[in-house]
């Protein structure tokens, strides 16, 4: 026991014995009326003493720090003491010798409750109170008073309530809660933890620039997605930092640890909510399961092997031919299982068929994730040969190795840009699926999933707009009009998984990506969540589309049929398959287009083999034209039909 549990334990002690002998007094006046004929004796305060205190160690009581105590602290010590009387009350029916009396005794418990409480609050004020006036400054790092950050807190309710009692009581806090905003009129005016709250109307911007506020707050966990959006981009006309108080989130949506105060990140801007997946589903399906996640190292491939290996699975294997990436999944994973994870990182390549042999035959896995890809659209252009190596022809010696050692299910990670692809990496990718989809007679249950851009890829736009914001500019995009559909690593992951799990032969599943996002809006939004002003002080700048690239990305096939899932977040394409032979003979003009080691050549057979490979030009021409359509169709007025 340390040194502030023995001065407390010391304290109650007395407080106890002062007690005893208060009411001890009273009946040597004889306080009849308080104490019903109790006769006193030092064993039975003892006995009370010893119920007393038992309690409040049961309970937990001096765990607690006290300066920082709240209402569930004193709640307990009120509960410990409660408990400690009924045992008490019972020994003394049954054991007449320690029995004080029943007025005496609850009159001693109440009067031990009473200066125990406050004995506490008085600490507690007097320690906030010395924090204050700086003479506790120098001790437990305490923040300088004059030095601290005043916030304004949106929202007045107990979960702003919250965060101001949590700064105020911590002395290490950097921040001091100046004032709260709310829109609910019984507030407004009055105090909360005696700070004054304002009325959150259109006048309340002036009214924070004219205070010395220098971050506001947002504190309001129920608010959706585009309430956010709009509450930060309206108290940023402050010139104030805005920053939100609330949780973490996991991968299934669920808040994970505790609220932080933390920076707005550009997913609390994607204008959409986070999605809810279903994790009891997954964990039934892959726990005690041998998994192989090929390209294992990768952006997808290492949030997978995260997953799986919260998971419990039999076994975890990562597969990738890049040795950096896999040796630092590999080492996360080491350091948050230990030895509660079996872990096995092997390095090779999807292209060679007789280490995938090897592979395969040592590990025997029953389900295989395949994420081994090239997936840079620019690069694959230049590069169509590799593409077509690694992408189609790496998926085909993969889906015969998982066939040929009895592998139950093999997972396809595939893309968006696969519809109606203008680009060779969208083609590779439907390629990929095709060769899956032949394969409704095997024993193997082969799926795809298929969805748009993940946030922070490698890759993706957003590290590339940081890097520019922090060099200063300027942000450069490829047209201003593009959309792309969002989703994070965790949530796609999670939703692959769970379609993973639910998949039969030949499935392809499209993962429901909410609203396009426009590019242009997404670096904006980042610039000014770097404290800059878009066009002022960073600048962003067409440089035209990339080779291949479409101003807006599909989803889904313009004919098919989908089926709903048990989550409506994730569908099924009902896509007529081509024969194994028929696919067998597609990449075999693609190998011979390989031979010839030229661009054209694999433009032709791409143009061969894939039926729904789209000119770039055209396809975005098209686009353009629908999208005119529909802005004219959207200004048809009510009761009128739109002839698109």
């Amino acid at each position: 026991m340390n040194k502030r549990r023995i001065a407390l334990w010391l304290i109650d002690t007395l407080i106890i014995v002062l007690s005893c002998g208060a009411v001890a007094l009273l009946s040597v006046i004889d306080i009849t009326s308080i104490v019903v004929h109790g006769k006193f004796g030092i064993a039975k305060c003892l006995v009370l003493y010893i119920c007393l205190m038992g309690a409040r160690l049961f309970v937990g009581v001096y765990k607690n720090i006290w300066r920082y105590a709240n209402v569930n602290t004193y709640l307990k010590l009120i509960v410990a003491d409660a408990f400690g009387a009924c045992v008490y009350l019972l020994a003394g029916l049954l054991f007449s010798a320690v029995n004080l009396g029943f007025g005496a005794s609850m009159l001693i418990v109440f009067t031990v409750i009473v200066l125990t409480l406050s004995s506490r609050f008085f600490y507690q004020v007097m320690y906030q109170k010395q924090n204050k006036s700086g003479e506790l400054k120098n001790l437990d790092g305490a923040a300088d008073e004059s030095h601290k950050i005043n916030i304004a807190i949106v929202g007045a309710g107990n979960v702003g309530a919250m965060l101001a009692d949590e700064l105020r009581r911590n002395p290490k806090a950097h921040y001091n809660p100046y004032c709260f905003i709310d829109i609910d009129k019984n507030k407004v005016g009055s105090k909360v933890n005696a700070i004054p709250v304002l009325m959150g109307d259109e006048n309340v911007i002036e009214n924070i620039k004219s205070m010395p506020i220098q971050e506001v707050v947002i504190a309001l966990p129920d608010a959706k997605s585009s309430e956010k959006t709009r509450l930060y981009e309206f108290y940023k006309q402050t010139g104030c930092k805005v920053k939100i108080y609330d949780y973490m989130m996991s991968y299934d949506g669920k808040p994970k640890g505790r609220r932080t105060l933390r920076e707005f990140s550009i997913e609390d801007l994607l204008f959409r909510e986070s999605l809810s997946i279903n994790s009891d589903i997954t964990r039934n399906y892959y726990e005690g399961k041998t998994v192989l996640v090929t390209g294992g190292g990768g952006s997808i491939g290492s949030e997978l092997c995260r997953q799986i290996a919260a998971l419990r699975p039999k076994k975890l294997v990562i597969f990738d031919i890049y040795e950096n990436n896999a040796y630092e999944i590999q080492q996360e994973l080491i350091n948050e299982y230990h030895d509660e994870l079996c872990l096995d990182t092997i390095i090779g390549s999807v292209r060679d068929v007789k280490r995938l042999d090897q592979v395969f035959r040592e590990v025997r896995p029953d389900i295989v994730f395949h994420a081994a890809a090239h997936k840079h659209v620019p690069l694959m252009e230049r590069s169509a040969c590799e593409a077509i190596k690694n992408n189609v022809v790496g998926t085909y010696n993969t889906a015969n190795a998982a066939e040929k050692y009895g592998v139950k299910k093999f997972v396809l990670i595939s893309t968006d840009k696969a519809v109606n692809p203008t680009n060779v990496m969208g083609a590779s990718k439907r390629l990929c699926e095709m060769i899956l989809q032949c394969r409704q007679d095997s024993k193997c249950e082969f799926a795809a999933v298929r969805f748009g851009n993940v946030l922070g890829s490698n890759g993706s736009v957003i590290p590339l707009f940081k890097k520019q914001i922090e060099a200063g500019g300027p942000v450069t995009l490829t047209d201003k009009r593009i959309t792309r559909y969002f989703m994070t690593i965790k949530e796609a992951v999670g939703l692959v998984m769970e379609a993973g799990s639910m998949a039969k032969n030949g499935e392809l599943f499209v993962l429901d990506m909410g609203k396009a996002v426009k590019i242009i809006d997404l670096a904006e939004s980042m610039i000014k969540l770097s404290g800059f002003k878009p066009y002022e002080d960073i600048d962003i700048v067409e440089i035209g589309l990339r080779p291949g690239e479409k101003l807006y990305e599909e989803l889904l096939m313009k004919t098919e049929e989908l089926d709903k899932t048990s989550n409506e977040l994730i569908f099924i394409e009902r896509d007529k398959p081509l024969s194994r032979e028929c696919v067998d003979e597609k990449i075999n003009v693609l190998l011979a287009a390989v031979e010839k080691e030229t661009h054209q050549a694999i433009i032709d057979a791409i143009r061969a083999t894939v039926p729904t490979y789209c000119d770039p030009d055209e396809l975005n021409r098209i686009a353009i034209e629908k999208s005119a359509q529909l802005r004219t169709c959207s200004n048809v007025e009510e009761g009128e039909v739109c002839s698109i």
